[in-house]
């Protein structure tokens, strides 16, 4: 440890965050401190048991962020929007680790970025989600500290939550609720995120002061549904639902995430070919699907 520079992993305990430490464990450049608001839960222990040295981290608590990054050469910086629901207060916290890490001098930031929707539309569209990580981006280049800002596609993941497959009424078929068209859209697996954040590290000279769109492939929603009846054994169809519909869903962040396709449907750039150089092992929806066959069970 004593020997390698140290990057800081903010939300080492949570989906990107634990990837990102694990791929850099695994790449032995550099050493890993694993920040988690909880030192003692089991996915904290095993970043342990895996080398890292892993230490409490609160992105509210200022005197924290600073012992953590104190002495780092570098840090993984993502935030969580739904944790609290609050752009304001993502930004407070994306901000805050930005002025302490141009404090501390730290030579590399990768931060877990998006674009700022409502700057790039001229308010037509708000995606608080993305506008305020868009904002603390920009925050973080204005202030010089030196750093890549990576833009993650939508998560395979989430057809396992937010776009879940609804059983048709009174048919023998699923629906794919995803309001996109027939334009495509970017995805990839969030578990594949930290061997390109490695990699990104392991290559500053290349991606200092950039902005990098990441994603496996992009297909239609009715490639996706293709892909999930051949994967599941099961039919699934587009369910061709228009973001105006959507909106109307009434659950809290409907307007939201129709605002959200609408952006996807502008086809923001997301860099398919790099991402396959930075993790050649980065998976296909296809193969998402076969490997995460269990968590589909209960559809």
């Amino acid at each position: 440890m004593a020997n390698k520079k140290v990057i800081a992993v903010f939300g080492a305990t949570g989906a990107q965050g634990g990837s990102v430490a694990r791929a850099i464990l695994e790449g032995k450049k550099f050493a890993v401190r694993a920040l988690t608001r909880d030192v003692t839960r089991p996915s904290a222990l095993a970043l342990q048991d895996l080398g890292a040295e892993v230490v409490r981290g609160d992105l509210n608590d200022e005197a924290s962020v600073e012992a953590a990054l104190k002495d780092a050469y570098g840090a993984f910086v993502v935030t969580n929007f739904w944790d609290h629901g609050s752009k304001e207060k993502e930004m407070c916290q994306g901000k805050m680790v930005a002025d302490t890490a141009k404090r501390l001098g730290l030579k590399h930031v990768v931060y877990s970025g998006l674009e700022n929707v409502k700057r790039l539309t001229g308010g037509k569209l708000e995606v608080p989600h993305f506008d305020g990580k868009g904002e603390v981006e920009e925050y973080f280049w204005s202030i010089g500290v030196p750093t890549t800002s990576t833009r993650l596609a939508a998560y395979f993941e989430n057809f396992l939550t937010a776009w879940k497959l609804m059983k048709a009424p009174d048919a023998d078929y699923y629906t794919l609720a995803v309001p996109m068209g027939d334009i495509p859209m970017d995805g990839i697996s969030v578990a594949d995120v930290g061997a390109i954040i490695s990699s990104i590290f392991n290559s500053p000279e290349e991606f200092l002061g950039k902005a990098v769109g990441l994603s496996a492939e992009a297909l239609t929603v009715q490639q996706y549904a293709d892909v999930l009846s051949k994967g599941l054994g099961k039919e699934v169809r587009d369910a061709k639902i228009t973001p105006d519909a959507y909106e109307k869903l009434g659950f809290p962040a409907a307007k939201e995430m129709a605002d959200m396709c609408r952006f996807y449907q502008m086809r923001p750039d997301r860099d398919v070919k790099l991402t396959h150089r930075l993790n050649p092992k980065v998976k296909s929806f296809s193969q998402f699907i076969s490997e995460n066959l269990e968590a589909f069970k209960d559809i």
